[in-house]
């Protein structure tokens, strides 16, 4: 289990870093993205990494949780 929480955590460090070299990337070519943009691709990596989490830790929840 502690291997996996590892492995989670480090997963969710890449998909940090993806997003934001994305970002800067895009910045520095001088195709800066508007700030609600911005925070909609943020909205939407935090969404993957909480759904990375939730299959993650879903064997160990028991029943209640579908």
């Amino acid at each position: 289990m502690l291997e996996a929480v590892i492995r989670a955590l480090i997963a969710i460090c890449f998909v940090a870093l993806a997003v934001f070299l994305v970002l800067w990337v895009l910045a520095e070519l001088g195709l800066g993205l508007p700030p609600m943009v911005v925070k909609i691709l943020w909205v939407v990596a935090v969404l993957l990494v909480l759904l990375y989490l939730v299959r993650l830790f879903r064997p160990h929840w028991g029943g209640w949780f579908p």
